[in-house]
């Protein structure tokens, strides 16, 4: 059953976080993070959240949409394929966090649908702190059809990219880092997200997985830190906006690979083009951008 297209533009009930700085602790430790801007509270104008936390106050208004019957939504097909994230404001503890959800479009591809969801994030202010479009794509009933289709797709649309749109230039930045082997079952916890393909392996294998995989955010949320700690010094109100195509699963105990180039840049900020490899040379995120404030 194809995706109800009349559901375009609907806006669904606001859902609300209370932020606290245990979990805005917690959460910064299930990616490994070590800055103490997240931590510590000892920085100029005390502890923020970091970058990704807004994926947290989002989950839930993603979860409603997702779980929305008039929509059609088969969560055993969907995957998280791409993440935009623009950080207006930072998030501070005891912050009362309202996210509204709005359907943006629904695609129709050979393969099967993508779905594109905005999600407002405003303080108890009504400033708004975050902007996240949340793009999934829906498989085919057919799996066999669906993975050759999307590989006929993908090996197109890496031709077009390698042609088209490979970094170029010297590299600004390549950090490394090791994922746990708890990282998922961490991230999970810390995140609300408790997707059985990230803490079961009978449920990833029957979903078509090697196994249980890390999430999508988590691997972001590595990137986030790389970013900042590259070409941010470290200081997180710095990034601007994270974009990420999610191009294959990170394994658990995996070690990635980012490498940033310089893309354009004016008086007052710049952008970095970046893709993230796992350890056998292949994208685990490709086309990601990073746009950051210029010191």
């Amino acid at each position: 059953m194809a995706l109800n297209k009349d559901c375009v533009g609907k806006v669904y009930p606001a859902t609300t976080l209370k932020v606290t700085a245990a979990a805005i602790r917690e959460y910064a430790l299930a990616y490994n993070e070590d800055n103490p801007v997240f931590l510590e509270g000892t920085w100029a104008g005390g502890i923020v959240a970091p970058p990704l936390f807004g994926a947290v106050a989002a989950h839930p208004a993603v979860m409603q949409v997702a779980g929305d019957p008039e929509l059609g939504v088969d969560l055993m097909r969907l995957l998280h394929s791409e993440q935009d994230m623009e950080y207006l404001a930072p998030v501070r503890p005891a912050d009362l966090l309202t996210t509204v959800a709005k359907i943006l479009r629904i695609e129709a591809m050979a393969h099967g649908e993508t779905l594109a969801v905005e999600l407002r994030i405003s303080n108890q202010h009504q400033a708004e702190v975050q902007r996240i479009v949340f793009t999934a794509f829906i498989r085919a009933r057919n799996r066999a059809h669906a993975r050759e289709a999307l590989s006929r797709e993908q090996r197109g649309a890496r031709k077009a990219a390698v042609a088209q749109s490979s970094p170029k230039g010297e590299l600004a930045a390549t950090v490394v880092q090791h994922l746990d082997i708890d990282q998922a079952v961490r991230y999970a916890k810390a995140s609300g997200d408790n997707n059985p393909i990230h803490l079961n392996e009978d449920f990833a294998k029957a979903a078509g997985l090697p196994g249980t995989i890390v999430h999508g955010l988590c691997t972001m949320a590595f990137v986030s830190k790389a970013v900042i700690d590259a070409v941010c010094g470290r200081d997180p109100l710095r990034l601007k906006r994270l974009y990420a195509r999610f191009a294959r699963p990170v394994l658990p105990g995996q070690t990635l690979t980012t490498k940033l180039w310089p893309s354009t840049y004016n008086q007052s900020s710049r952008s970095y083009v970046y893709e993230t490899c796992n350890p056998q040379g292949q994208a685990v995120i490709r086309e990601g951008i990073a746009e950051v404030l210029s010191t």
